[in-house]
């Protein structure tokens, strides 16, 4: 099941964090330097990023006068943050230049990062990020008031504004990412997007940044991670399925060649499928004599439960299923790990689209039959 309310990626924290531009450093040390203002008590902590979790590395003393310099030993593109007295988080990405923070705790919005030029993009990585999650808290505050009025109107509303939020971020993180050039600093900005509608850009953007940084770790795990997605992106042919319908007759997914074929993951165990269904119901009566199928993927245990809620929510599109749950052969060569999740494949059997369900399946729908 899908642990998101409405569809929208809730973003807490970068993991990866960039590094580069300032004062060159040539013999591998880069000094870490700054001025904190009416600091509260506590400390300032430095932490490098390894595999994306924060590991302690040092306490900084910091003088009379607020100031503070360390000295690291950096050879590879490596991630840190400053933790200032527990309060705030200054993220930093370092590889041959010096860098230097400012910041007083009277004033939110003074910090300043001066030196390493990667690190100054990481705060417009940051603050994008922030602006994009406080309109998701504003979107969950109304989602979770409707729900609890149970105002139908207003969820399908709020779902749609969601959606282009989401599609509408998408976009501004791209532009963002392609404004930086040869800086390390998009890699940080790769979390905001979304690898299975954002593929192709991705796959180019770090291909780019293994060419720039050949041997950085987390452009390498990256890069692993996108060659196991390769073969199920947007333009790829969808694999074939063939597995048992309920009458024990085998049927493959290529039977359906010709016609635009959702198909649909889903258990009668899962709640948010079967939510979903009367949706798909209609927008399937709607558009299957203008060429729509919908080929369903069941990942019950039982072929009981499975047949019994075919019937009750009147499902008369094809219906496979191995019973095997997540171990499922279709599952496992779609690599899927929550339910409900959807392919989109056009009639040459090609993958257009992924994850439609709700507005986002009824827009994708008029605009292919409309």
């Amino acid at each position: 099941m899908n642990k998101m309310m409405i569809g929208i990626w809730m973003i807490a924290s970068l993991s990866l964090f960039s590094c580069g531009g300032g004062e060159t450093s040539t013999d591998g040390k880069v000094q870490v330097s700054g001025k904190i203002g009416n600091a509260p008590e506590g400390m300032v902590i430095l932490s490098q990023f390894t595999d994306s979790r924060p590991k302690v590395l040092d306490t900084l003393d910091v003088n009379a006068q607020g100031e503070f310099s360390y000295e690291l030993e950096v050879n590879t593109p490596t991630f840190y943050e400053l933790n200032l007295y527990g309060q705030r988080s200054v993220r930093l990405a370092l590889l041959d230049e010096d860098v230097s923070v400012s910041y007083n705790f009277n004033e939110p919005s003074s910090l300043v990062i001066e030196g390493s030029k990667d690190s100054q993009e990481m705060l417009k990585i940051e603050t994008l990020m922030e602006e994009y999650q406080l309109a998701v808290n504003q979107l969950n505050e109304r989602y979770y008031e409707a729900m609890g009025n149970n105002d139908t109107e207003a969820i399908k509303q709020i779902q749609t504004e969601a959606l282009k939020l989401e599609s509408d971020q998408a976009e501004k993180v791209k532009a963002m990412i392609s404004s930086m050039g040869d800086s390390f600093a998009p890699l940080a900005a790769v979390g905001l997007l979304n690898p299975k509608n954002d593929f192709p850009f991705i796959d180019e953007l770090i291909a780019k940044l293994n060419d720039l940084y050949p041997g950085t770790s987390s452009i390498m795990q990256m890069k692993q991670q996108l060659d196991e997605l390769r073969a199920l992106s947007v333009g790829q042919p969808a694999p074939e399925i063939e597995l048992p319908n309920p009458d024990g007759k085998l049927v493959k997914l290529s039977d359906l060649r010709g016609k635009y074929v959702l198909i649909d993951f889903w258990a009668a165990w899962c709640k948010p499928c079967r939510q979903e269904n009367p949706n798909v119901v209609r927008l399937y009566n709607q558009y299957k004599d203008k060429g729509f199928e919908v080929f369903g993927v069941s990942l019950d245990r039982t072929k009981e439960d499975w047949v019994k809620a075919i019937a009750e929510d009147q499902l008369t599109w094809t219906q496979v299923s191995d019973l095997k749950y997540f171990n499922s052969v279709a599952a496992e060569t779609y690599q899927i790990q929550a339910i409900p999740a959807t392919y989109m494949i056009d009639p040459d059997g090609k993958i257009i689209a992924k994850d439609l369900r709700g507005p986002s399946l009824e827009n994708k729908l008029a605009e292919l039959f409309d």
